[in-house]
């Protein structure tokens, strides 16, 4: 079976997982390509600094700015595992109906919700575990970022 059978059998949770995989990895791409060094931040705010401003709310805002879109990636991070077990739940009760419909004597009859189950549950992790690692990744470059910014900034 090839990957296109697997995912016509997976059905339509495997494509809502396709779909949100392909807008979590844009986003995840375009978070290497655009958050920037240590050093670019500090120097933006250094460049936005007057007497009146507060360093703290500027680092706060700048920092904000730079999690732009990871809470998507955090939300298919969490969401993506539920819909898999969604396909599991749905997958063993297509499995039992057809056990009430036709009976236990032949094991292939329900092997289909089975194989919906297995397919609908990998494809769940496979898309739920690089979004957690990239989120942690992300957070972790922030949160140094932060903390580079408040140790040469405020004194």
């Amino acid at each position: 079976m090839n990957l296109m059978e697997y995912i016509d059998k997976g059905g339509i949770i495997v494509y809502i997982l396709i779909f949100l995989n392909v807008i979590g990895f844009t986003i995840i791409i375009w978070k290497f390509f655009t958050l920037p060094r240590k050093n670019a931040m500090i120097n933006k705010i250094k460049l936005r600094l007057d007497e009146n401003s507060d360093l703290k709310t500027q680092i706060e805002y700048e920092v904000q700015k730079l999690e732009i879109g990871l809470t998507y990636i955090k939300n298919i991070a969490s969401v993506a595992p539920l819909l898999g077990l969604l396909g599991t739940v749905y997958g063993v009760f297509k499995a039992f109906e057809t056990i009430t419909a036709q009976g236990l004597g032949d094991p292939t009859l329900f092997s289909n919700g089975i194989s919906i189950a297995l397919i609908t549950t990998i494809a769940g992790l496979i898309v739920a575990i690089p979004h957690h690692i990239a989120y942690n990744h992300f957070i972790s470059q922030i949160d140094a970022i932060e903390l580079k910014a408040k140790k040469e900034l405020i004194k």
